[in-house]
């Protein structure tokens, strides 16, 4: 797959999670969040929780399944740019959670799987 064709993916990935995240009750506060150099794909609230979401999609698993490619580095980097939001939106003691949404794409259509609290 060429670069121009996975930004697509990710950002049809990243349109279809949103859109299952809110049909699911959630509120999506950002979209595409940076801080210093990393980037945060969703922030949302559910209830009273802080959900800061890495989305993945793939066309196939043959480099394993899309939320294996939330790699201990990917985490770290994600937690740092969390601990930047919550910093620049001076939040404290808010419960806050990681979330990941593996969307791979078969026969034409979406599977999406929902993954709570992935590390």
């Amino acid at each position: 797959m060429s670069p121009i064709n996975s930004r697509i993916q990710g950002k049809i990935g990243e349109d279809l999670a949103a859109r299952f995240l809110e049909r699911n009750g959630f509120k999506i506060l950002e979209r595409n969040y940076r801080f210093e150099r990393g980037e945060i794909d969703l922030i949302a609230e559910e209830g009273s929780e802080l959900v800061f979401i890495e989305v993945k999609a793939r066309n196939s698993t043959v480099f394993g399944a899309p939320e294996e490619a939330v790699t201990e580095e990917k985490q770290e980097q994600v937690r740092t740019v969390a601990d930047g939001y919550l910093y620049e939106h001076d939040i404290d003691n808010r419960p806050c959670r990681f979330d990941v949404v593996a969307i791979e794409f078969k026969n034409g259509k979406a599977e999406i799987r929902h993954i709570r609290d992935s590390f």
